[in-house]
């Protein structure tokens, strides 16, 4: 709450006060009428002085910060924006040396700055990403209106990215897989598939009991949970069965394997957390960070009278043989 809204309601609750104690009232046939004191002017002058220092704070004006769509210098110490992409399933390749590579597709759909956060205005740096569409009747009111009030069109999922003061983007900038480049290793989080309620064995990957011999009924039962009469309970954190997945993981460092700028698809190699179908985020890896002067900052941006490129981006595999090596 800022000082003038304080001061607004310190104002209001004297005058109900006041309001209140110079009522007349009846007490039998005599009538009572209690005169407004002195307090009532100062109050008056109170009044209106917060009043004016409220007028002068609204005349007086933010600086308005104007963010150019522009390559920049990306220092050792810039933060970039992430992306927003669709997990669309698991497959394999065969790189050039003939060495199967278990790829995850992800597709990015659509991505653009949908809000731009500054530290005059909402305290810190940070960029607000959009990704796929949406009709307005299947969004609340309050997403319309967010929308509506950024003048950007709608959106079918949204992620908030902080971000350094240099690697502002302006509202609007349409974000691809150019975001990234061949070879350079990134973070994606996720949501993981869910499973249920599910036994030990399954969840934490216990041995279970006997299969046959000295075993009733508790083939893949967990077994103890505790010791005698003391402590007489189950300590927090006992590992048993529970529902299982459907949390918020990160796997660090993934490998982008090839990117395709034309149907905006990133082959990353491994597996990423989440069904088909799920949303993923993915951005520059926190500790296998990748050679700043290779990274478009703070994104990609096609240069004047040039094309962009049809043939997918493959990483560099080198120039030897693994498979002679040994030889």
């Amino acid at each position: 709450m800022s000082s003038a809204a304080a001061s607004r309601r310190l104002v209001s609750s004297l005058h109900r006060i006041l309001s209140l104690s110079s009522r007349s009232f009846s007490s039998g046939a005599v009538v009572v009428t209690r005169a407004p004191s002195s307090f009532h002017q100062f109050l008056r002058g109170f009044t209106a002085s917060s009043d004016a220092l409220l007028q002068q704070q609204q005349e007086i004006a933010l600086p308005t910060r104007i963010i150019e769509p522009k390559p920049g210098a990306m220092s050792p110490s810039s933060k970039r924006t992430g992306l927003i992409a669709v997990k669309c399933g698991m497959t394999g390749l065969w790189d050039k040396w003939g060495a199967r590579v278990p790829i995850t597709v992800l597709w990015v759909d659509d991505n653009i700055v949908s809000q731009v956060k500054t530290i005059e205005k909402e305290g810190i740096f940070a960029l607000q990403i959009g990704c796929g569409q949406k009709k307005a009747k299947h969004l609340t009111k309050p997403e319309v209106g967010h929308f509506r009030a950024q003048g950007v069109p709608l959106k079918r999922k949204l992620r908030e990215f902080p971000v350094t003061e240099d690697a502002l983007l302006p509202l609007g900038t349409s974000l691809g897989v150019r975001h990234f480049v061949p070879g350079q290793y990134v973070d994606v989080t996720g949501i993981t598939m869910g499973k249920g309620f599910q036994g030990g064995m399954k969840r934490h990957g216990f041995k279970g009991g006997p299969a046959s011999h000295g075993a009733s009924l508790s083939h893949r039962s967990i077994g103890s949970t505790g010791q005698r009469d003391a402590p007489g309970k189950v300590f927090k954190g006992k590992k048993m069965p529970g529902r299982m997945g459907g949390k918020q993981r990160t796997v660090k460092n993934v490998w982008i394997y090839k990117i395709d700028p034309v149907r905006n698809l990133i082959w990353v190699k491994g597996q990423v957390p989440g069904a088909e179908g799920n949303f993923v985020f993915i951005k520059d890896a926190v500790y296998r960070k990748h050679e700043i002067s290779l990274l478009p900052f703070p994104t990609y941006f096609r240069g004047e009278g040039t094309e962009d490129t049809l043939e997918p981006l493959v990483a560099d595999l080198g120039d030897v043989d693994p498979f002679m090596l040994g030889d």
